[in-house]
């Protein structure tokens, strides 16, 4: 069977479907929608899948793009004569081969095309109505995107609902050291973008940082609000507590978790993240927003903690707590790996895919 795989870019999250596909029997095709900014994947494309060359890819797309693009994915279609098209996000991907009228059609929602894209004016809105409307399946990554889609017309019977997981192997749990009661150690791994709330995390460090001196933190990543972020941290007198490490190989990755005491995201949009996925798998507790998305993962005391959505000063009196907790924090991780182990393992979470394929399929 012939598997036409259409995404927005090539991040980690493509990377990771691309080589469980390509270890399918499935012959794999991808189509890459846009190109050029920061890489997003260092790692090539998996042995076996085919990157096709057409009209998109190369640079960011925008609303005049369409109609060539809309033509020439027609002409990939005629080529490679798939069995099937993969395709997100909702409003990009999916909606250029809604328009072209292919089936069968299996919709990937990335989350912040149906929390965020879906909400932004009518056009939007009706654009995620028609392409959810001519899906032949959908796959979502919790139940907050569910109900969105249900919302915007998708058949409940046409949506596989499952986390995408993470490699357990990578992200393990290691044995920890003693307590360490000279620092206490914070990480932030999402992009520099508003959407990430990183200033509010540095706002928060900065009330926190001022109470407890040997508080730490490393904001990894860069972004168009680095300039924002690095003006609130030296303004706060808290930048020498800081380290800045950039953007790490995802090999690189798990170190980061482990070294810290708490994973701190602040993200005011998101499905399940992935980001407090491997935090959880490394036995690391997070400290995350009060969105329905993190509500699905995170018990407040027990695994983790959440805070009212871009309040900083909110965010900053749970770091405290949870410094004053520090001696609870092994055992909080141990339940953050098992919630890991039991819900978010990619090797036992793909197949759900392939049950999506089978529902468009008939």
């Amino acid at each position: 069977m012939r598997i036409l795989y259409f995404s927005r870019n090539y991040t980690t999250h493509d990377h990771r479907f691309l080589t469980a596909l390509s270890m399918t029997s499935y012959q794999v095709y991808y189509l890459r929608l846009e190109g050029g900014g920061l890489t997003l994947e260092e790692r090539p494309l998996p042995q076996g899948v085919e990157q096709l060359e057409w009209a998109g890819g190369q640079k960011p797309a925008t609303l005049q793009d369409g109609l060539h693009l809309l033509t020439d994915l027609r002409r990939v279609i005629r080529q490679v004569k798939p069995d099937l098209i993969h395709a997100g996000p909702i409003q990009r991907s999916a909606f250029l081969v809604a328009l072209t009228g292919f089936h069968p059609l299996v919709s990937m929602s990335w989350g912040y095309d149906l929390l965020q894209d879906a909400q932004i004016n009518p056009i939007w809105r009706w654009a995620t109505r028609f392409t959810l409307r001519h899906s032949d399946a959908m796959v979502g990554d919790c139940d907050t995107i569910r109900k969105l889609a249900v919302s915007f017309g998708m058949r409940q019977d046409r949506i596989v609902t499952f986390p995408w997981g993470i490699d357990l192997q990578q992200f393990n749990q290691l044995p920890r050291s003693a307590v360490n009661t000279r620092t206490f150690s914070l990480l932030s791994t999402r992009a520099w973008e508003p959407i990430y709330g990183i200033d509010v995390i540095a706002r928060a460090f900065v009330i926190a940082a001022r109470m407890h001196p040997d508080l730490r933190l490393t904001l990894l990543g860069n972004g168009s609000q680095a300039a924002r972020i690095r003006q609130i941290l030296l303004i706060g007198a808290a930048y020498d507590k800081v380290s800045f490490p950039g953007i790490v190989s995802y090999a690189e990755l798990p170190n980061y978790f482990r070294e810290a005491d708490v994973y701190v995201g602040a993200s005011h949009s998101d499905g399940t993240s992935i980001s407090l996925l491997e935090s959880f798998a490394t036995g690391t507790p997070a400290i995350v927003p009060d969105i329905p998305g993190n509500r699905e993962w995170v018990t407040s005391g027990e695994n983790g903690w959440l805070f009212p959505d871009g309040d900083a000063d909110g965010l900053a009196s749970i770091i405290m707590h949870a410094m004053d907790q520090r001696q609870l924090l092994a055992d909080m991780g141990r339940k953050a790996r098992l919630v890991a182990e039991a819900r978010a393992d990619w090797e036992k979470n793909f197949p759900q895919l392939e049950k999506a394929y089978s529902l468009a399929l008939g």
